[in-house]
């Protein structure tokens, strides 16, 4: 086992993929093993509560003609590994409305400039908030970029996707009561809130800079905007090193 932290690399070596400065040749899927692990540095940044940061080590388990199975764990941490299977392209399942579908695909090999897919779905009742959700992003190969993360600096294939978001407030009847006290009495308050099924909708915005000779992204960028356009969320990795099987 190969054990690489890069600074400064410029070539594909996977795939028979080159590369020129600047110039994006089609990048094919990567000849994923068991064995990989990449370690990346987290950053979350939730409204207002300021931000937190972890390691987090993704290892590969198993890889098929259609899936690779990995294990996630934060560096540290008492608790186990949590054992994951995605897409060959890293694309993220899960079961909506009771079938499993793709919400997430960060690739679509082999990756060409200007190519472009879109995920769609909508899910019922995702949780005691919303009626509903619908979710649509649309990907688009940007070209390469060169990106500085923790394991260096690398040329890489970069991915945008914008997207959209839609609810529905699942209805709902809330009592809440309070205690009110004055000269010599304390009188207690009730009162009835009711939260009707309005609309509310958002934005996304994600990125990623995808390096073949790392068989998988070096950085990648998630955000999350409300009706206001303010930004509620945002999660950014950056690849720390990694572990890559000959």
């Amino acid at each position: 086992m190969k054990k690489t932290t890069i600074t400064g690399l410029l070539a594909f070596a996977l795939g028979g993929a080159s590369m020129a400065q600047g110039t994006l040749a089609p990048a094919p899927q990567p000849a994923t093993k068991a064995g990989d692990a990449w370690t990346y540095r987290t950053t979350k940044e939730i409204g207002t509560n300021g931000w937190t940061q972890t390691r987090d080590e993704f290892t590969v388990t198993r890889v098929t003609s259609t899936s690779i199975y990995y294990t996630s764990h934060e560096a540290g941490s008492s608790q186990p590994a949590r054992d994951v299977v995605g897409g060959v392209d890293w694309s993220r399942v899960r079961n909506v409305n009771g079938k499993e579908i793709v919400v997430n695909q960060p690739m679509a090999f082999p990756l060409t400039a200007g190519k472009t897919w879109t995920i769609e779905y909508r899910e019922d009742h995702p949780n005691k908030v919303h009626r509903f959700e619908e979710w649509k992003s649309t990907y688009t190969v940007v070209g390469m970029e060169k990106v500085t993360v923790p394991a260096g600096t690398f040329d890489a294939i970069k991915v945008e996707a914008e997207g959209h978001w839609r609810a529905e407030l699942e209805p709902s009847n809330t009592v809440v009561q309070g205690a009110q006290s004055t000269a010599g009495a304390t009188s207690m308050q009730t009162e009835a809130r009711k939260v009707e099924a309005e609309p509310v909708e958002g934005r996304t915005y994600k990125a990623l800079w995808y390096v073949p000779a790392q068989r998988r992204w070096v950085k990648s960028v998630e955000e999350y905007y409300g009706g206001n356009g303010v930004r509620n969320e945002r999660y950014t990795s950056e690849l720390e090193s990694s572990k890559l099987v000959e």
